[in-house]
């Protein structure tokens, strides 16, 4: 594999169709796509500096790198990614991804990234920034701070374990998602969502957990939460902290020690089919 050590580039696509190269060192500057069309490439401690760095690349990793403001959209149609120890301070860096390991990253504007993205893993992420996620299917996520609302909306096989998320609205329309050992605060989580599943989690969210199908919950705190579980259908609830209210559930089971309020006000929803068990016995 040949190698290029502290270069500078600039002008549109400087290395177009570079492949089998170890760059190391270098600058990406003042030129879009410098890597457009890549393969096989192996990038240590660069810097990218402008827009559309490695789009429909193919066999790429990165590692000790980072990629600034200006390096606005950076990895779009790219495949076969490895990222590790990456500072990326760009927006929309992300989409069209596939079969991808990003590992030890911050994305300091995440706003818009990780988009279409399909078959990835994400260890030890940190971003911030709204609409992260979006439309993504088969992420396995492992120590991920989340920072900014409209979390992975829209996708779909989603596992997620550790992690932090601080954001409003994170889980709407998925299709499939599990979450071990995290903590979540944000109000209205995971509405219009189907077959989501929460395991040894700390929640916190105001109208939580509503129009979601096949919800469960297994030992899990649900915290300065209210007006949960409104429309949820095959609830299976194991809940360990008192939840300030629940509105009118359509079926399922909920067994936790205090409910603030029960508030059944919707005469077309039949309440034999949901079951509400404060500290074991029936509400």
């Amino acid at each position: 594999m040949k190698e290029i050590n502290q270069q500078v580039f600039e002008g549109e696509r400087a290395l177009f169709k570079a492949h089998d190269l170890n760059i190391k060192n270098s600058t990406f500057q003042n030129g879009e796509s410098p890597l457009k069309h890549s393969k096989n490439l192996n990038i240590e401690h660069n810097i990218f500096k402008w827009k559309y760095p490695l789009w429909y690349a193919d066999n790429i990793n990165v590692t000790q790198s980072t990629i600034k403001l200006e390096a606005h959209a950076g990895i779009w149609y790219t495949k076969n990614l490895t990222m590790d120890n990456v500072m990326v301070e760009a927006t929309k860096t992300f989409r069209h991804m596939s079969h991808s390991q990003l590992s030890n990253i911050t994305i300091s504007n995440a706003a818009e990234t990780l988009w279409w993205c399909n078959d990835i893993k994400l260890d030890h992420i940190t971003a911030t920034g709204d609409y992260f996620g979006k439309n993504c299917e088969n992420i396995v996520v492992d120590h991920l701070k989340l920072s900014g609302n409209y979390a992975f909306d829209g996708s779909k096989n989603i596992e997620v374990h550790n992690s932090t998320f601080e954001t409003h609205d994170a889980f709407w329309n998925c299709d499939n998602v599990t979450v071990y050992d995290s903590t979540l605060v944000g109000e209205y989580l995971a509405w219009n969502t189907e077959h989501i599943r929460f395991v040894n989690c700390w929640i916190e969210s105001d109208q939580g957990l509503c129009y979601v199908d096949d919800l469960t919950l297994e030992n899990c705190s649900l915290v300065n939460t209210d007006l949960a579980f409104e429309y949820c259908t095959a609830i299976n609830a194991d809940v360990t902290t008192t939840i300030d209210s629940v509105k009118n559930p359509i079926s399922g089971v909920i067994n936790v020690p205090a409910i603030g309020e029960v508030i059944q006000d919707d005469p077309d929803i039949d309440k034999s089919a949901i079951k509400i068990n404060v500290g074991g016995q029936p509400a």
